[in-house]
């Protein structure tokens, strides 16, 4: 089943760090997913981030105010 991923960010460079890891983890694992990156605010407090950059898996918000490790990107993503 597709995985739906979402790096919610207004374009720090730390949201544009986990986007651009985010995507790494996709690619070198051959996980089958829709990686998006979200820049609207209203959307981001939506989801009650008031800390970005925040991962967002099938709408689950699974990390929120740090730029994780890819080890620690691909174990969430193992999860949901």
């Amino acid at each position: 089943m597709k995985k739906d991923i979402k790096v919610l960010g207004t374009g720090c460079p730390k949201c544009k760090q986990l986007d651009k890891a985010v995507r790494e983890v996709v690619a070198e694992n051959s996980i089958d997913a829709e990686v998006t990156k979200v820049e609207d605010i209203v959307e981001i407090m939506n989801y009650g981030i008031m800390s970005t950059p925040a991962l967002v898996i099938d709408n689950k918000v699974v990390i929120k105010g740090y730029v994780p490790s890819k080890d620690e990107i691909l174990k969430k993503i193992s999860e949901v």
